[in-house]
C-alpha cells in the first residue's frame, strides 16, 4: 500500500494481471484460521507501515485507547497478539490506533425489496492490496461473517443479530487521533444488535480519518454515518453513499474517484425506494459504478450483497458466478479472480474443477 494515498499513485497501464485467491474461511475463536490471514496479509502490512508504529510507548498509548473505547475487544486483542508470536510491531498494528492514511473508493447503497432488507456494495482499489478474505467468525460468540480489512478488521459484513454495515472513504484528507476504520466496522458487528445500536455507539467512537458507514438492520432501519477526526458524527437517513460528505473537499480526489457521478446515479437508482436488490446488483456491476481502473487503484474487487434477515452474503464480479454463504450454513473454500487494467475480471478455474465454485479447503493452517 502507498502509506501517503494509494488512491492517487499511479502505475504504469499494461501491468501484468493480478490473481487474487478469494478465501472463505470459518473460525469460532482467533486460531489456525486466522493465523492464515494474519501470515498472508502482515508482509504486505508491515511494509506499508515503514517505520511508523513502533516503541513500547506507541503500544502503550494505543492499548489505553483500546481499553477506553472498545474495552469489549481488548481479550480479542490478546489473544490475536498472540497468535502472531506476541510481535509489539503487530500487536501496535492490531490495535488500529491512528495508522498512517488508508483510503479506499466504495459505492453504497441500501434498499428493502420482496425478500426483505439488503446492502450492497462496491469495494474499489488495487487488487495488490486486497486481502481476499471471506471469514465467519464469533469472537465474542456473536457470529460474524465479512470481507477482511486490515488483518482483523472488516470492510463490510454482517452479524447474526441482523446488523449489515459497509465502508466508503469519505473524501477528505484531515487526519487525527483515532482508529482506523476496519477496527471500527469490526467492533460495530460484533457488540451491536442494530441499527440504533450501532449509531449509538459509533457515535463515540473516534475516527482517524474520514468515512462513511451505510447501515441496515433485519428490520430494515438504516441510515449513513459521517465520521470525520475533526467534527462530530453526522447521522442520516441517506440510502446510499460514495466518496465525500457534506461536499466535494478535496477536489482532486473528488475528479479522480468519480464521487459526484456514482452519488448521482446511486440517488436516481434508489429513489421513492423503486429499486429492487437484484437490479441494484446489476447496476453495481456495471459502470459508472463498477470500475476496470485496476492500475489506477479504482478498480472494483468485488460487489457484495449482504441480507440481514437471512444472515447471507453473494460476492460478485460480472459475467462470474457468485461467491454465496450464509452465517449458519458456511463453507470452507477458495476461488481465484484475475484483475487485468480496463477489462471485467476473470475467474481461473482450477483444473478438475469444470463448473465454477469454490473448491474445498480443509484445515487451513498458516
Amino acid at each position: 500500500m502507498d502509506p501517503e494515498d494509494r488512491s492517487s499513485a499511479p502505475v504504469a497501464p499494461g501491468r501484468t494481471p493480478v490473481t487474487v485467491p478469494f478465501r472463505s474461511l470459518s473460525e469460532d475463536l482467533p486460531g489456525a484460521g486466522w493465523a492464515k490471514v494474519f501470515w498472508s496479509g502482515w508482509p504486505g502490512w508491515s511494509k506499508w507501515l515503514g517505520d511508523r508504529a513502533g516503541g513500547s510507548a506507541d503500544l502503550d498509548r494505543a492499548l489505553r485507547a483500546l481499553r477506553r473505547f472498545m474495552p469489549e475487544l481488548v481479550p480479542v486483542w490478546e489473544r490475536l497478539a498472540l497468535v502472531t508470536g506476541a510481535d509489539a510491531r503487530a500487536a501496535r498494528f492490531l490495535t488500529f490506533w491512528s495508522p498512517p492514511r488508508y483510503i479506499v473508493h466504495c459505492s453504497q447503497a441500501v434498499v428493502v425489496d420482496a425478500d426483505g432488507p439488503a446492502l450492497i456494495r462496491n469495494y474499489d482499489l488495487d487488487p495488490a492490496f486486497n486481502e481476499g478474505f471471506l471469514f465467519r467468525t464469533a469472537w465474542l460468540g456473536r457470529p460474524v461473517m465479512g470481507m477482511v480489512d486490515g488483518l482483523s478488521g472488516l470492510a463490510d459484513g454482517v452479524n447474526s443479530s441482523g446488523l449489515a454495515v459497509s465502508l466508503a472513504f469519505g473524501g477528505r484528507p484531515d487526519v487525527g487521533p483515532g482508529f482506523g476504520v476496519p477496527l471500527i466496522m469490526r467492533y460495530l458487528l460484533e457488540v451491536c444488535r442494530d441499527t440504533a445500536d450501532a449509531i449509538e455507539a459509533v457515535r463515540r467512537l473516534p475516527c482517524h480519518m474520514s468515512y462513511n458507514l451505510t447501515l441496515i438492520d433485519r428490520d430494515g432501519r438504516h441510515g449513513t454515518v459521517m465520521l470525520a477526526p475533526d467534527r462530530p458524527a453526522i447521522v442520516t437517513a441517506a440510502r446510499h453513499a460514495t466518496n465525500h460528505q457534506l461536499g466535494v473537499e478535496w477536489p482532486k480526489h473528488g475528479r479522480d474517484s468519480r464521487t459526484l457521478e456514482r452519488e448521482a446515479f446511486l440517488a436516481e437508482a434508489v429513489a421513492g425506494g423503486r429499486a429492487d436488490a437484484t437490479t441494484l446488483r446489476r447496476r453495481f456491476l456495471a459502470p459508472p459504478l463498477h470500475s476496470r481502473r485496476y492500475g489506477e487503484g479504482f478498480g472494483t474487487i468485488y460487489t457484495a450483497l449482504y441480507r440481514p434477515a437471512a444472515g447471507s452474503v453473494e460476492i460478485a464480479w460480472p459475467g462470474i458466478e457468485p461467491i454465496r454463504q450464509r452465517l449458519d450454513a458456511f463453507a470452507s473454500g477458495v476461488r481465484r479472480i484475475t484483475f487485468t487494467d480496463s477489462r471485467d475480471p476473470r475467474e481461473v478455474v482450477p483444473e478438475g474443477h469444470g463448473l465454477p465454485g469454490a473448491t474445498e479447503e480443509r484445515n487451513p493452517t498458516p
